[in-house]
């Protein structure tokens, strides 16, 4: 009942905020009551469901607002887009990932979203950890939606069997490495203690973190050198060696499933809304557990948006645009259309509103014990950081299928990287 009243005051204010908008014909309104808004986004079927209740529900308190919809699957949806910005068609309103976010934002593109903050756009109430998330130079180019946090997987039955210990806040990287020698020797490697995790960039820039450094700089270059990169990948060698983690072999052989969910291992990293796909493929039973750090004291972990929204430059209802984000940011009611389904919310109110069951209460409950230990999130990728990460994973095989040294690895990381962020 409560929800309900809160979300009819919120609509109360946002019909008078449009209705306010047509009356004075500010903040870049069309001013004629009759706005037509191209919201575009990437998903599935499901989600495409969840979405028009959002969007009728929206119209419903927005008169004089429609919203027409498109979605795609993340490879096309990135395709389309380019194309429709280098044609001058980009979306009034656009989902936006946070690693392609400088890219789009640097091509001067996006609408700086803090000219709407205050009239029709509140970030007031986005979680402490998001607050400058989607600002770039001074100017908030996108709004997160919903976060994720990385963590660990691990199935504590096989932990158990093994006597390996549990993994616990503040354990060290080598306290886990004993407890995937102990899985293995106790399982005969069905499963595996783990998968090889310096295969993902992920964990290098976690370890990075926890020792006060960082994967990308602000202004765009690798945070790290050669030297940095090549002991994170002789930091698996041994365990490759003794044929303690999951072979190279055996992990390309299950792709596009990860050893984790064909049950190849018993634990794995990446990010925590990986558990929703974890227990549909697997046989374990998975749980969210603490990472390893390098010091107790710094996690390095931080609140990554899951989904973002933005505004093109170009939209010619940039009040309108900034509505349509603030309601999809703050309605409690969205929150309880879309539960867990795009992250955990971004905003107090909608984490409030939001009903998680399943995996996502599993989510919303690791992410709620680890608020008070977050650090604050790093700057926007730069543009081709996506060609980095592909790039680290190809290089990552060649270490783990031992045609390359860890030495080799990192210098032609490095000079990829060079390529890349310098053409």
């Amino acid at each position: 009942m409560a929800r309900r009243a809160r979300s009819r005051t919120y609509g109360l204010t946002a019909v008078a905020l449009a209705a306010g908008l047509v009356a004075a014909g500010c903040g870049g309104g069309s001013g004629s009551g009759n706005v037509e808004l191209r919201y575009s986004w990437w998903g599935n079927a499901d989600r495409a469901e969840l979405m028009q209740q959002a969007i009728d529900l929206f119209e419903e308190q927005n008169p004089g607002i429609t919203v027409t919809p498109t979605f795609s699957e993340y490879d096309s949806y990135w395709e389309k887009l380019s194309t429709q910005t280098a044609g001058g068609g980009m979306p009034d309103v656009l989902q936006m990932d946070f690693s392609y976010l400088r890219e789009y934002a640097d091509r001067g593109v996006l609408l700086d979203l803090n000219e709407q903050t205050g009239e029709n756009l509140d970030t007031g109430d986005l979680l402490e950890n998001f607050q400058t998330a989607g600002e770039i130079d001074g100017a908030r180019y996108a709004v997160p939606i919903g976060g994720n946090v990385f963590a660990l997987f691990h199935d504590p039955a096989a932990f158990e069997e093994a006597g390996a210990p549990a993994p616990e806040p503040g354990w060290s990287w080598e306290d886990y490495d004993e407890a995937v020698r102990a899985v293995t020797g106790s399982t005969g490697a069905d499963p595996y203690g783990g998968s090889d995790y310096t295969n993902l960039i992920w964990v290098f820039e976690l370890q990075l973190r926890q020792e006060g450094g960082q994967l990308f700089t602000e202004d765009g270059e690798l945070g790290f050198d050669e030297q940095r990169l090549a002991e994170f990948w002789e930091q698996g060698e041994s365990l490759r060696e003794d044929d303690q983690v999951v072979p190279a072999s055996k992990a390309v052989q299950a792709l596009p499933v990860s050893p984790l969910g064909a049950d190849l291992a018993a634990s794995e990293f990446s990010w925590d809304n990986f558990l929703a796909r974890f227990a549909e493929e697997a046989e374990a039973e998975v749980e969210l557990s603490p990472v390893p750090t390098s010091d107790p004291d710094r996690l390095g972990q931080y609140l990554k948006p899951s989904l973002m929204l933005s505004a093109s430059a170009g939209t010619e209802y940039r009040a309108e645009a900034a509505t349509l984000i603030d309601f999809m940011i703050n309605d409690p009611e969205v929150a309880e259309i879309f539960g867990g389904s795009r992250g955990i919310p971004a905003t107090t109110t909608q984490r409030e509103a939001a009903e998680f069951s399943g995996v996502d209460a599993a989510i919303a409950a690791y992410e709620d014990e680890l608020l008070d230990d977050l650090q604050e999130m790093p700057p926007a990728p730069p543009a081709g950081a996506g060609a980095l990460e592909a790039e680290f994973i190809r290089i990552s095989e060649e270490v783990g299928f031992d045609r390359m040294t860890p030495e080799a690895a990192a210098a032609e990381f490095s000079a990829f990287a060079e390529r890349t962020l310098n053409p």
